[in-house]
Parts: structure tokens; sequence; C-alpha cells
């Protein structure tokens, strides 16, 4: 059985997807301002730049660029998992494991990690996340979908308004469709 190793690379820009442990949830769309804040308060301890980032109801996509010294982004997503878990009611079931270590069967343990190698590598992926509420049939225009840095490209002249992808555009996001 191959071995998933993680790439570190200090300075790094990457593109993860991060899923939820019930993929029928809505809890992140619906608890989008204590994602905003858990989010915010990691950055102010752990700094990184979010070149893109988009939230669907049970899963999110982002592109992160590290601190040119840093290459640590678990910790990050161990932050934001594990403040976002501490502040949700426990409404889930766990397993007798689960409650014996403490642990909230609220994300999928693992996440999918790429890093960006170049111009067009970073172009695939942040059309890819703008694109996904379309793609998973959320909205029928990109500029509908409400919890994506979309808005914040458009405004910064990187798309116009009315954009609408390539529906036709993949990238390996570890998502199912």
């Amino acid at each position: 059985m191959p071995s998933y190793r993680r790439t570190w690379v200090p300075g790094g820009t990457y593109f993860f997807t991060v899923t939820l442990h019930d993929r029928r949830s809505n809890l992140l769309t619906r608890e989008i301002d204590l994602l905003r804040r858990v989010v915010a308060q990691t950055r102010r301890r752990h700094p990184f730049r979010i070149d893109a980032w988009v939230v669907l109801p049970e899963h999110m996509h982002c592109l992160w660029t590290l601190p040119p010294d840093d290459a640590d982004f678990a910790t990050r997503w161990k932050v934001i998992k594990s403040g976002f878990a501490r502040r949700i009611p426990c409404h889930e079931s766990r397993t007798f494991a689960q409650r014996r270590r403490g642990q909230r069967a609220i994300w999928q343990q693992r996440y999918w990690e790429h890093l960006i190698r170049n111009d067009t590598d970073c172009r695939r992926h942040f059309d890819y996340i703008h694109l996904n509420p379309v793609k998973h049939g959320l909205v029928t225009a990109v500029k509908d979908w409400p919890f994506s840095t979309f808005h914040r490209a458009v405004a910064d002249g990187l798309y116009p308004e009315d954009w609408a992808g390539d529906p036709s555009l993949e990238v390996r996001a570890a998502e199912r469709v």
C-alpha cells in the first residue's frame, strides 16, 4: 500500500480540500460566522495569506500562501478544525474510541493538500475554487455564492463579475462528485 507524504515548503502556496465527516451536513455554511472567527483567530497566531477560499455546506477549498520561513500548514488546520469543533454543540454520534479520546465526529481526519508548482497551476486551482459552487449545483452563477473570495477577486480586477469559468475544469481535489 503506498504511503502519502506531504510536501513541506517554507513560503509555499498550497491548495487544500477540507471536508466534514457528515457529507450531508450544511454545518459549514450554517456556522459561517463561527468559521470566519476561528480562521481569523488562527491567522493572528499563525499567519498565512488567503489567496482564495470557498466554503460549501460540507466541504471547503482554499489556496494559502505561508510566510517565507514557515511550512507548517498542519498546525494551522489543527487549530482551525479543533477551534471550530470546540464551539459547536455536540449532537453528532461518536464511537467509544472518539469519546475516550475526547474527539468529535465533525471533520474527516485527513485533508487534501497540494503544493502549487507554478503560475498555471495556481490559476487552475484559483479558478476551480471559485467555480466549485456551480460545479456542485448550489448556484447557476459564480457571483451568486456568498461564501467565496470570488467577490474580493472581482473587486481586485482578477475576474469580471459575470465570470462563468470553465465547467470542464478539473483538478485533483479529493472530493466526491
